[in-house]
């Protein structure tokens, strides 16, 4: 039998990446990235048209560029022929959804739609949906509905229930218009097989899908208005589908965008987060991986459906089967560190990371690193977009207290970065406190790769040993592991994602182990973190939140 490989996609916030895998080694053998032509609309459409604040939208033309581009560069890099792909799989963030038509072409590509902000796709970090968000909240919680306990009390603004309500409340005429809504996620997978396919873990993460359950009921959706009543069976249709499920096969049309073979055997889709689990090795409860990119899931395994507050939710299944996959996170990481080099760091520092033949990030790290742990005397709240978990906040707002006229950009960017180490020690200690217990801490991803200075940070705040996966694509490896899965052993794949994870799954030689001393002072940081976490985020003082109106009543 020749060799075989499978696919994986990984679409981000500002690009898209596929990889091929080698089966038989578990090797990343070729990949290839595309930046999205219209990126992230926070500003405007691509007519012109303004967005309010807090709006973040996308093109899904940019989606289906990413297949047209990657796959076929893949393969022609490698010399694989399509015909030894045996499968693929994506992985998508979420929620990242739109309204499409009957035919699944989302409206906001017919032109007497595409000046309407609500037909366009909202991307995850759309937080625009915060008032819905918030109402949802109340009425649940009056209510007593037992589904907002599985989500740590509060829906985010990020999830798909808002984000519908948003669209009916504000253009009405799209949500009429729209055949149904879709997770961006299963929208390409419908480009690639011509079928719709639903997945389980955006359906439970996302949109209040329980395994047993199903969605919220009637008389909740009613409540919040009548013209939700029917919501689930008129915009929400189709079967939900297990991960690790064959979604379908690569269609005639998609064969002819990517270059594949018609028959490829294609997964149901994943959330890039969840997706990862499997690709560094994890098939066992206690042990949490931190997806680091433009911001940190916290994905855990679990052998019992336990209620903790501020978790961004608990799905049975939701991540491998036979398991209940916990899910936290922080809404700004990358994000934030990205914020700081455009606007935090002067000229000369350009210069000098030219001269050194380095990025301006690497600069910036080299610099913290020469400092010692609170040597800044700087304390930041990494609330840049807003608090995911445990907090489910997104009018929260990022603060750094502690600023002097000596204050440097590196004592800035080593702030930020200790930020999202203590708010990651939140998650875990909430967990821990909840009764889920946390043995073991993985890393994948970008930042996890290329920062040393930043996990051993992480190491110090949090007291624990940190493994880094062995990829640095770690989102993309898992959907082509599940890509072989849908495949299947007999063509060359695997049965279950658990002989995929064995074989394929790995971490690096070396791990980052707590340093005793630093440890001792950032528990004093820590303690300060926490008294701002709790005063700002929990009603002590909540002058974030009047600022941000008077932003938007300046604003028009």
């Amino acid at each position: 039998m020749s060799k075989v490989y499978s696919i994986g996609l990984d679409y981000g916030t500002q690009s898209g990446r596929a990889v091929l895998l080698d089966l038989e080694t578990g090797e990343i053998i070729a990949q290839a990235v595309k930046e999205y032509p219209h990126g992230v609309m926070d500003e405007r459409l691509p007519d012109g048209t303004k967005l309010p604040p807090d709006w973040a939208l996308e093109h899904p033309q940019d989606y289906l560029d990413v297949l047209g581009e990657t796959i076929p560069a893949v393969l022609s890099q490698s010399g694989v022929a399509p015909e030894q792909v045996i499968g693929l799989s994506i992985d998508f963030t979420a929620c990242t959804m739109m309204p499409v038509d009957k035919a699944g072409t989302p409206l906001c590509l017919m032109p007497e739609y595409e000046h309407i902000p609500n037909a366009w796709l909202k991307l995850w970090k759309h937080h625009a949906a915060q008032a819905q968000a918030n109402r949802l909240n109340a009425v649940a919680e009056e209510r007593g509905e037992d589904f907002l306990k599985r989500y740590g009390g509060k829906i985010s603004s990020e999830w798909m229930l808002p984000k519908i309500m948003q669209v009916l409340e504000e253009s009405p005429e799209i949500y009429d218009t729209a055949d149904r809504f879709i997770e961006a996620a299963d929208w390409v997978t419908m480009q690639l097989t011509g079928e719709e396919a639903r997945n389980s873990c955006t359906a439970g993460y996302k949109a209040l899908w329980h395994k047993r359950n199903g969605y919220p009921s009637k008389d909740f959706l009613k409540a919040l208005d009548p013209r939700l009543e029917n919501m689930v069976e008129e915009k929400l249709p189709g079967a939900i589908h297990p991960q690790g499920a064959k979604a379908g096969e690569i269609c005639e049309k998609a064969a002819k965008l990517t270059g594949l073979c018609p028959g490829t055997a294609v997964a149901v889709a994943n959330v890039d987060a969840h997706v990862s689990i499997p690709a560094v090795g994890i098939t066992q409860p206690g042990k949490v991986l931190m997806i680091m990119g433009t911001s940190t899931c916290h994905i855990l395994l679990g052998e019992e459906e336990k209620l903790v507050p501020g978790m961004c939710g608990v799905v049975e299944d939701g991540v491998l089967p036979g398991f209940f996959g916990y899910e936290a996170g922080q809404s700004c990481v990358g994000d934030h560190f990205e914020w700081c080099v455009k606007n935090c760091v002067p000229p000369a520092y350009f210069e000098e990371a030219k001269e050194k033949g380095m990025n301006i990030h690497g600069l910036l790290t080299e610099k913290a690193n020469l400092l010692k742990p609170g040597e800044s005397g700087l304390l930041a709240l990494d609330w840049w977009n807003g608090n995911r978990s445990v907090l489910v906040d997104v009018d929260l707002t990022g603060m750094i207290l502690g600023m002097t006229l000596t204050t440097k950009p590196e004592e800035i960017y080593r702030a930020l970065i200790e930020a999202t180490a203590f708010g990651t020690r939140i998650i875990l200690e909430n967990f821990e406190e909840n009764g889920i217990p946390v043995n073991e801490l993985y890393a994948c991803g970008g930042i996890a790769k290329k920062n040393p200075m930043m996990m051993q940070i992480y190491a110090d705040v949090t007291g624990k040993e940190i493994f880094i996966g062995k990829s640095d694509q770690a989102p993309a490896l898992g959907s082509a592991m599940f890509g072989a899965v849908a495949a299947g052993k007999e063509r060359g794949g695997f049965d279950t994602i658990f002989e995929a994870a064995e074989a394929i799954g790995r971490v690096e030689d070396v791990s980052y182990k707590p340093d005793r001393e630093a440890g001792a002072v950032y528990d004093k940081l820590y303690a300060e973190f926490k008294t701002l976490h709790d005063y700002f985020g929990k009603g002590g003082n909540d002058v974030m939140k009047r600022l941000k109106v008077l932003k938007a009543e300046a604003r028009g």
